[in-house]
């Protein structure tokens, strides 16, 4: 999906702190995204906006950031790509215990995450040399995405002006029942 659109695209080294999942429909994968945790070897952030991670990092936020969203056009689920933040919620929150989520954005994604999401811009547009283009560094908190779920996951059946993926998200219970079952097999 990168390379379609342009995109310099390196393969990603194999790294413990990137858990990468994917969304399938009968079989064939649909969507993937990669979650990468901050460590002693930092995060691919760091290579654009530094300056602004760090100060996330001296303010003792536990980082994670998403990386290499890719979503079949073709598909127009809104329950599968919300099914695949959710989980990477899931894994940030309860089983890696993260409280800060950074995404590096071209500037045509950007108002997708602030409405869909509720990111926020951090940092003044600069060039991403790891895929050769413009990108904003966003932020949205863990404990944000634990209220919207809270109060709107599971709630898509309803008719509402909300406009957010937030209702698409699963339940406060289908959510517990999931972090348990990762957190056994973890």
């Amino acid at each position: 999906m990168y390379a379609m659109r342009g995109y310099n695209v390196a393969r990603m080294e194999k790294d413990p702190n990137r858990i990468t999942l994917s969304a399938s429909d009968k079989g064939s994968v649909i969507g993937t995204v990669t979650l990468g945790l901050d460590s002693e070897r930092g995060i691919l952030a760091d290579e654009i906006f530094r300056d602004h991670v760090d100060a996330y990092r001296a303010r003792g936020a536990r980082l994670c950031e998403i990386t290499k969203l890719a979503f079949d056009p073709q598909v127009k689920s809104k329950m599968a790509l919300a099914a695949l933040f959710h989980t990477l919620f899931i894994y940030a929150r309860y089983i890696h215990g993260r409280t800060d989520v950074l995404i590096e954005v071209n500037p045509r994604h950007r108002r997708f995450y602030q409405t869909m999401l509720d990111f926020q811009d951090q940092a003044e547009l600069r060039h991403n040399t790891r895929v050769d283009a413009p990108a904003y560094l966003m932020w949205l908190s863990v404990e944000h995405m634990a209220q919207q779920i809270r109060r709107l996951g599971g709630t898509s059946s309803h008719p509402g002006t909300e406009r957010s993926l937030y209702p698409f998200f699963f339940s406060q219970r289908e959510e517990e029942g999931i972090a348990n079952r990762l957190i056994k097999l973890g």
